[in-house]
């Protein structure tokens, strides 16, 4: 019986296992070439961030908010999750915080892309 026990654990430990390292590639799409989000909203860089570290915050944040990264979640492969000034989670790609944009209104939108020379759509 003991060996059973142990036999469900381990198996149950892998499931666990798989399912947080599965968030990673579950949170980022590729769709027509771009990033976007799990529900298929377009995904953007902004050039003032560096470092790994996200300048926008404030009003900032508010139109372009941050890609945020559950406490479960778990980087995986040119995916990562940076610490933002708040101590909140955000996603990154290559080490480029993930936004999206307040004005896209539908999946397939990119309405951000260029806007003030220092936003563009997120490219694999």
């Amino acid at each position: 019986m003991r060996i059973d026990k142990t036999v469900l654990g381990v198996v149950l430990g892998l499931r666990l296992l798989t399912a947080s390292v599965i968030q990673a590639a579950d949170a980022v799409k590729v769709e027509g070439g771009i990033l976007t989000n799990a529900s298929g909203m377009s995904l953007y860089t902004f050039d003032k961030d560096s470092g790994g570290k996200s300048a926008c915050t404030g009003s900032c944040a508010t139109n372009w908010p941050p890609m945020m990264a559950g406490p479960s979640d778990k980087a995986s492969g040119d995916y990562s999750i940076i610490s933002r000034d708040d101590g909140s989670k955000q996603w990154a790609y290559k080490g480029k915080p993930l936004y999206l944009w307040s004005k896209d209104q539908k999946p397939g939108d990119t309405t951000g892309d260029g806007r003030n020379n220092i936003w563009h759509l997120a490219k694999p």
